[in-house]
């Protein structure tokens, strides 16, 4: 095995390592804004009196699992794409498509980035009205799911480059 398949096939596990372990946080989260709002649901209608806090934190919840969940299907390969103009073209022009919306969409995730570590400096100082909570925690997953985005792009672009060396 050459050192170029080597260093693929590590990157793939680290791609893989990093996609599980948001699995798992999305299932926690998950978890976590079905008790909540199964809670203020019981409390509403049977205790009679509604918790404050909790729409406020299944909406958090629901941000954290959107951008989460989007870094999961793009690893997967399930995010939303077009691919019946592509079909039609011959392989290397195939490739070559691939590999500009690969590019296309690294600018993407660094935008997210860029702007999102932006954005959560901007709302540091703002405190959540119910849960008191840093808004920057809740904004923090805007560059954070731009970085796990990148690490999965680099992965794919890899292996375009490398005819899918390791394979995952």
């Amino acid at each position: 095995m050459t050192m170029t398949a080597k260093f693929v096939r590590v990157y793939q596990r680290l791609s893989l390592g990093l996609n599980q372990a948001v699995e798992g946080v999305l299932f926690a989260l998950g978890l976590t804004m079905a008790i909540i709002v199964c809670t203020q649901v019981f409390f509403r209608y049977v205790v009679n009196d509604s918790l404050f806090w909790s729409e406020e934190a299944a909406r958090y919840l629901l941000v954290w699992l959107t951008f989460l969940g989007a870094t999961s299907a793009y690893y997967r390969g399930v995010h939303p794409k077009i691919e019946s103009l592509a079909k039609l073209a011959p392989p290397k022009v195939r490739l070559a498509a691939r590999v500009l919306v690969h590019f296309i969409s690294l600018a993407l995730f660094a935008v997210l980035i860029v702007y999102g570590v932006k954005f959560s400096y901007f709302v540091r100082l703002q405190i959540s009205p119910a849960l008191n909570i840093p808004k920057w925690t809740v904004t923090a997953v805007i560059p954070v799911s731009g970085v796990i985005f990148c690490i999965h792009n680099l992965r794919l672009l890899l292996e375009e480059f490398t005819g899918g060396a390791g394979d995952r």
